[in-house]
């Protein structure tokens, strides 16, 4: 009897030690980690479940392109370019090219109202520097002369690039955050990341939903009201929401607001009766785009382009406080913060 119980003991003892030691060698579920830097001239924040390394991996990653593609920083690519403006082709990096590339299509889309040759029109004004300033006619009307996509000349077997007229330059602050965006992402997904958050100013995407299963809630800026304040939440998985509105940059003369939105037609902040644009779609630099294409072309055209993109949603606000909603997002939004109404 002594005997059987010893040995009952002993098979106890084995499972119960088989039992611990299999619960102290049961891979944790991964917290998340996180991280927010200043970078492209905006505050980049990064949420991952996934490694200290990888998620150093991810801000290297926007720090190169912030290099590459900055209008200001010496020695990037577009600053190149830009000094060579009427003279040489400069070779660039792939991820500029492409850049490059991608924005000429959406200037051709909107007939040239989004036009990555910006530059001479956003350096008159200047908003967002410590100095900026409502230019008089004459100076825009000289800086609008140097402005036109069509002028900007593409070698894609020499990767190459060039400005056809002194003056003329490059500026890709309407499409490079949402190009590292999705550069980002890759780097995460390629490194096995199943849940990530980027924003990057304003740039949100979301890598799969959160690890407990549930999708990501992200909340749509009440663009009248402070930063963090919200018109409305959206469930989400595996998607960009980029978010374009005067209410980011701005300064204010003689009690008139000038945002940093340039319409190059006019030489003047745009000014189409929206207040916001925000573009969910699963291709950031898409929406990087779209936001201010569609802010530029105002509620009517821009609703009209947007029906004419296959997976694209959109919510416009206008300024007295109306909201219109893409086909494909009616379904998705029920209800509002106060203040704001459906516009059917």
């Amino acid at each position: 009897m002594r005997q059987r119980t010893l040995i009952w003991t002993i098979v106890i003892g084995f499972f119960v030690a088989a039992g611990l030691g299999l619960a102290l060698t049961r891979p944790r579920a991964q917290e998340a980690i996180s991280d927010t830097r200043v970078m492209m001239d905006t505050s980049i924040e990064i949420r991952i479940f996934g490694s200290k390394r990888t998620l150093e991996a991810a801000f290297k990653r926007v720090q190169e392109l912030d290099e590459l593609m900055s209008r200001t920083r010496k020695g990037s690519d577009i600053y190149k370019v830009n000094q060579e403006a009427g003279r040489r082709w400069v070779e660039v990096s792939a991820d500029t090219y492409q850049v490059i590339e991608t924005a000429l299509k959406f200037a051709e889309l909107t007939g040239g109202l989004f036009d990555p040759t910006i530059t001479p029109l956003v350096e008159l004004w200047g908003i967002g520097t410590d100095n900026p300033q409502i230019p008089d006619q004459g100076a825009i009307e000289k800086a609008q002369e140097l402005i036109d996509y069509r002028r900007v000349d593409l070698d894609p077997k020499g990767r190459k690039v060039r400005l056809a007229q002194p003056g003329m330059g490059l500026d890709l602050g309407a499409i490079g955050k949402g190009y590292a965006a999705d550069s980002v992402a890759q780097l995460l997904r390629e490194r096995g990341v199943k849940s990530a958050l980027l924003n990057l100013g304003g740039n949100v995407y979301v890598i799969g939903g959160k690890p407990d299963g549930t999708p990501w809630r992200i909340g749509i800026q009440d663009p009248f009201s402070n930063r963090g304040t919200h018109v409305t939440i959206l469930e989400v998985r595996d998607t960009s929401i980029v978010t374009s509105g005067p209410y980011e940059r701005f300064f204010i003369r003689n009690g008139k607001r000038y945002h940093h939105i340039l319409n190059p037609e006019t030489g003047y902040p745009a000014e189409t009766g929206l207040a916001s644009v925000s573009i969910i779609c699963p291709s950031s630099i898409t929406g990087d785009a779209l936001s201010t294409s569609v802010f530029l072309l105002g509620l009517e055209r821009g609703l009209a382009l947007l029906e004419e993109l296959e997976n694209v949603e959109a919510m416009l606000i206008t300024n007295d406080r109306k909201v219109y909603l893409t086909s494909g997002l009616k379904s998705q939004v029920k209800s509002l913060a106060k203040g704001f109404e459906f516009h059917e």
